[in-house]
């Protein structure tokens, strides 16, 4: 029991890590099966668009899932269309674009694992090459060899006896590999050096933005938690009231402008020392009841540094 509570433990302190990992490895098994059972190149004139779409719009589709599993875009565009003196505000919307700049960041790993993997495999890329009806393309491949060659090049993939298929192919698949790896290679190196430039314009120290991440993440876990089971007992008491015919309890729930305050984005001040939303409504809020007369409703810029890009994000919703 003790060796179990320790790897979940682990999970948890790695969540964000394990995500990410586990989010290429699902990828590759989605990219391997339907490779491998779905796709066949019609080996046509239909070849290139075929492949084209078999290679970007699963991308697409990983893009666009990776936006609706992110917390921070629920966060960012919930109640935001009603809020139109907000989206008047420059300054307010070029914090918007940074948050959604950010989601993106994240959401991209999917897809582009997905691009990775099947440009490493060479099938998409082979359709792709060989339904293109490109006259210098068509040359270099065709190059040496006999007069047909550019006018059966798009039946190479289906064709298991035409002459000199191997060998032809073989080049088309190197040439994918490579992109491929390119592909990985950029991504690494572009991921690097963005991290590398939000921890160097990172406002606090190291060991205080360790701090921080694991706040985060035990406040999310625990207002989840709370949530449920004050939800839970409000549900109790509702239907023991219907049913018993008898005044409710009374018990308190946070109000709607309670809710809002701690819905919005957090905004990193110097001089400020709360980690969260939450943790500035319960500091500066002193009076629960009524926190509309103490707390201010203003609300300017919602971009923080790259560093900080988590405190939104709470469970990753995998």
């Amino acid at each position: 029991m003790d060796k179990f509570r320790a790897v979940m433990n682990l999970v948890q302190k790695r969540q964000t890590t394990l995500g990410f990992g586990l989010i290429p490895l699902l990828t590759a098994g989605a990219e391997h099966v339907f490779s491998t059972f779905a796709f066949k190149c019609p080996c046509s004139e239909w070849s290139f668009l075929y492949g084209t779409v078999s290679l970007l719009v699963p991308a697409a589709a990983l893009l666009i899932l990776g936006y609706m599993l992110s917390n921070k875009t629920w966060k960012l565009f919930t109640g935001l269309c009603l809020n139109k003196s907000k989206l008047c505000r420059f300054k307010y919307m070029c914090g918007c674009l940074g948050v959604f700049l950010q989601i993106t960041m994240t959401a991209m790993v999917a897809p582009v694992s997905w691009m990775a993997i099947a440009l490493l495999n060479g099938v998409y890329f082979e359709c792709i090459i060989t339904g293109l009806n490109f006259t210098h393309l068509n040359s270099f491949l065709c190059h040496g060899r006999s007069d047909s060659c550019q006018i059966e090049l798009h039946k190479l993939p289906c064709d298991k006896t035409a002459a000199d298929r191997d060998a032809i192919l073989t080049t088309i698949r190197a040439q994918s590999q490579v992109l491929g790896w390119l592909v990985i290679a950029s991504i690494m190196l572009v991921s690097l050096l963005l991290t590398c430039v939000a921890r160097c314009n990172s406002p606090v120290s190291y060991l205080q933005l360790k701090f921080w991440k694991a706040y985060s993440q035990k406040e999310s876990n625990c207002f989840d938690s709370y949530a449920t089971k004050h939800a839970e007992k409000l549900a109790e008491r509702n239907i023991k009231s219907f049913f018993e015919m008898e005044i409710p309890e009374s018990q308190a729930t946070p109000s709607r402008y309670a809710w809002e305050k701690i819905s919005r984005f957090y905004k990193f001040r110097t001089m400020d020392k709360y980690y969260s939303t939450v943790h500035k409504y319960v500091e500066t809020c002193k009076n629960p009841e009524n926190p509309i007369r103490i707390l201010s409703t203003k609300s300017g810029n919602i971009s923080n540094p790259a560093a900080l890009d988590f405190v939104d994000e709470g469970t990753m919703m995998l």
